[in-house]
């Protein structure tokens, strides 16, 4: 049998992320979970939201979908050779609806030079489709308003979820007079605490809720997801989990992470599964 040729970088799968602007987390979280012999390559692109407000203009999606920026980093990774690319902002998918991941995933694909591309938001829903969670709850980002919070309830119920419910994630009482989108602006994205998120879980946990939903691929969970879903005996699923696990399914990559929660090494939904 001719022995298929893979590259020394990632040979055993090279997976793409599209990142906004100054967002640091999605690449040391995807990295750290990514198995052995599965490397992470990012671009960035400005975000769409307007200097020095919180408003994202009439179009959010449509502005992400036709980003100059998106389109030259999808060229640049497509000419990489990766098996699969995400857009790690949620955002984008919130303000476009469900609709938004298909139609931008096709587009994508062919800037891409045919990569597989996905989006962050659809890799969540699958995952919640996976782990057969029906009422999630829900933790967004300290910078996310109430109008991005709108939008993501009425996603996920696009998407055939009953949300539990929602709540911010809280940085503490010194950034309680920000505005959120100041609080990206002022890196707030950096002083998350991974044992305080997993307190504010416990302590906020719905008794109907049947798994957690952490939003936002700058919001910084992974090291929790294992302690909640001991815990609490629920699945927990975050943005950047979810967009790794997605991504190495569509590279024939099993997706065993240890450590990171019981998403990893099940198959995608309707994914066929060999005997």
């Amino acid at each position: 049998m001719t022995e298929v040729w893979r590259p020394a970088v990632g040979w055993r799968a090279r997976i793409g992320i599209l990142v906004i602007d100054k967002d640091t987390v999605p690449e040391v979280e995807f990295q750290a979970m990514a198995p052995a012999g599965v490397t992470v390559h990012a671009a960035r692109f400005a975000s769409p939201r307007q200097h020095g407000s919180g408003s994202y203009g009439d179009d959010p999606a449509a502005t992400v979908a036709d980003s100059p920026d998106i389109a030259q980093g999808l060229d640049y990774l497509g000419r990489i050779g990766l098996d699969a690319i995400t857009l790690c902002f949620v955002t984008g998918s919130f303000f476009g609806g469900v609709a938004f991941d298909d139609a931008f995933a096709a587009k994508a694909s062919e800037k891409a030079h045919g990569c597989a591309v996905g989006t962050a938001a659809g890799a969540v829903r699958a995952a919640l489709t996976a782990t057969s969670v029906r009422r999630p709850f829900f933790i967004t980002p300290p910078w996310f308003n109430d109008l991005i919070a709108k939008h993501a309830g009425a996603y996920f119920e696009q998407g055939g979820f009953a949300p539990a419910g929602m709540v911010r994630y809280d940085l503490g009482p010194a950034w309680h007079d920000k505005e959120p989108w100041q609080v990206w602006d002022a890196n707030g994205q950096q002083e998350v605490r991974q044992d305080q998120l997993y307190r504010q879980v416990r302590a906020l946990l719905p008794a109907d809720a049947d798994g957690v939903a952490v939003l936002g691929n700058g919001l910084l969970a992974a090291d929790a997801v294992a302690p909640l879903e001991a815990d609490l005996g629920v699945p927990v699923v975050t943005s950047n989990q979810a967009a790794l696990w997605h991504s190495l399914r569509l590279a024939g990559i099993p997706a065993v992470s240890p450590g990171y929660g019981s998403l990893f090494g099940l198959p995608l939904p309707h994914e066929k599964v060999a005997a």
